[in-house]
């Protein structure tokens, strides 16, 4: 597995980024904000088949799915129709200083992998702007990455993300397709019940 250390076709990767205290102080705000808008289970468009993964937001607009509507962003949660909680600070703090983009994002989509849970090949595609990139944060246990190019078929290559890792998708990769292999067991003791979060920071709107 490879761990670069910069910039491949505008895949970056900061590894070790978040140190120990940090990691723990973004998981308790994390937690504290899922009392607001639990995780939930979100289903494929058409066949309402579910996900593997579970999901909730932060940020004025969250990222949701289901069989009637499909992909979409919208500002309450699907569940309880409350407003997303607003994305952590630290959170804002790691767009502003390493995104390279003049506009704050709008929506944390918080991915929740538990046991055998993965992610398929995807392109984040549903956002207006796509000359923002899409910022990663890792907590918890190591997951197994796959990026690959703007189409399927294209060759991918496979990094380990381990907690406290930070990465972004910009330039020619924001199109790329990428997803989830697998997470390893017991690599990280960050979770109380182990497993995987993941933050997915996006600008959905233009600036204006």
């Amino acid at each position: 597995m490879t761990r670069p250390a910069s910039d491949l076709d505008g895949f970056k990767l900061w590894p070790g980024l978040l140190d120990r205290a940090a990691q723990e102080a973004l998981r308790d705000e994390v937690f504290a904000r899922m009392r607001q808008a639990p995780l939930y289970i979100p289903r494929m468009p058409k066949s309402g088949v579910p996900m593997r993964v579970r999901m909730t937001n932060f940020g004025a607009l969250g990222w949701v799915t289901d069989k009637e509507q499909g992909y979409r962003y919208q500002a309450g949660h699907p569940e309880n129709g409350k407003p997303w909680p607003d994305i952590p600070e630290s959170v804002l703090a790691l767009w502003r200083k390493y995104s390279g983009y003049p506009a704050d994002p709008e929506a944390c989509l918080v991915n929740y992998y538990e046991g055998d849970a993965r992610m398929g090949l995807h392109v984040d595609s549903d956002e207006d702007d796509w000359d923002a990139p899409v910022l990663s944060i890792s907590l918890g246990d190591t997951a197994i990455f796959r990026v690959g190019g703007v189409v399927r078929s294209d060759p991918t290559r496979s990094v380990r993300l381990a907690s406290g890792d930070v990465c972004m998708l910009a330039g020619p990769s924001r199109r790329a397709f990428h997803g989830v292999d697998r997470i390893l067991p017991g690599t990280s003791r960050l979770l109380p019940k182990g497993g995987r979060i993941n933050l997915t920071v996006r600008r959905v709107t233009v600036p204006r």
